[in-house]
């Protein structure tokens, strides 16, 4: 058998020679130098905790496609945001899981001042005034089509659309709402609330607009989670972004910031680190991330099959996040991360 030689280095030169004695592995030889040089950190500072409601009393139901999730009645609620208060979460963002009772064509009942998610702003206000309290003005839980405006004729018609959610947000704000985040991706949405704000004294109420909400695959858990999921007729690309799309993706939140927009946001999450970076370095505006549904349930799922270290998985995401641009990220994992940063 013939004696397969060594290959030779090329010119024998030492990896000194080669790196010009630059060996970038010398600060990760040991932990507390990787942290002395970690360019990211991830702070309960940067989190959001997004919930869901249901009326009643007392109640919390398990959302199934989202482990470790649930609806919860409003003194619930309440409790929950007195832990978040407690672990130092800055804000809440309610989302609610309205009875078929009060459901419609044109999401009429998000007009009345004491539905479920102003009745829950109120409750958590009253409690704990210290945590934010951030609300959706999106029709979608309050139609009987599951779309995010009023659909006439096979349309969700924009303009009428944009009259409801205006007046949506005003009742809101009146609830105690600090940030008012409108989700439904009408044009002019924007502006619309940011007018109707301010001629009825809530000036320094906040608008988080979703400047970028794709047409997204990974929202499935959440419209099971506000009970959407089998109403939804048709899909929802006729307003949501094309997810192929970066260029108008910038034009959609250069809009929003010049019709009044304080923050900006990102949805879904981590397919979309690239969209968070480019609005940051395009407009270094207070920019957030929504690590949504689909998001959280994948993680979860893997982790409970053993295919992946779900808390490693978990932190590693939101880091990622902060690493892209983020300033905040609102995420189902919050009250879990909080508690592992604490500890």
């Amino acid at each position: 058998m013939n004696k397969i030689s060594r290959p030779k280095a090329a010119g024998n030169r030492s990896v000194d020679e080669i790196t010009g004695s630059r060996r970038l592995r010398r600060m990760r030889k040991a932990d507390w130098s990787r942290r002395l040089v970690q360019e990211n950190h991830l702070t309960v500072d940067d989190l959001i905790w997004p919930i869901f409601i249901i009326d009643g009393e007392s109640r919390r139901e398990p959302i199934p496609a989202m482990p470790g999730v649930f609806r919860l009645t409003p003194d619930l609620a309440v409790k929950e945001a007195e832990r978040a208060a407690r672990l130092g979460i800055p804000a809440l963002a309610t989302f609610p899981n309205v009875d078929m009772k009060f459901r419609d064509q044109t999401g009429s009942h998000i007009l009345e001042a004491d539905n479920l998610i102003n009745r829950v702003t109120r409750a958590i206000k009253d409690a704990v005034p210290e945590i934010g309290v951030i609300t959706d003005v999106a029709l979608d839980p309050f139609t009987t089509h599951g779309h995010d405006g009023i659909l006439r004729d096979g349309i969700i018609v924009n303009d009428e659309t944009v009259e409801q959610v205006a007046a949506a947000a005003v009742l809101q704000a009146a609830a105690g709402a600090d940030i008012i985040a409108p989700s439904d991706m009408m044009d002019g949405r924007v502006g619309a609330i940011r007018d109707a704000l301010d001629a009825n004294g809530f000036s320094d109420v906040a608008i988080m607009s979703y400047a970028t909400k794709f047409a997204s695959a990974f929202y499935g858990p959440y419209r099971e989670a506000i009970g959407t999921s089998g109403l939804l007729k048709g899909d929802k690309k006729t307003y949501y972004l094309d997810h192929a799309n970066s260029d108008e993706a910038v034009r959609e939140a250069e809009q929003d910031l010049a019709e009044g927009a304080d923050m900006l946001m990102v949805k879904p999450g981590l397919p979309y680190l690239d969209i968070i970076r480019r609005l940051k370095d395009e407009f270094q505006m207070p920019t957030f991330a929504y690590q949504v549904s689909g998001e959280y349930s994948m993680i979860k799922a893997a982790a409970a099959n053993g295919w992946i270290d779900g808390d490693k998985a978990m932190m590693e995401s939101l880091l990622a996040f902060k690493r892209a641009g983020c300033d905040g990220i609102l995420t189902y994992f919050a009250p879990q991360v909080a508690e592992m940063l604490k500890g």
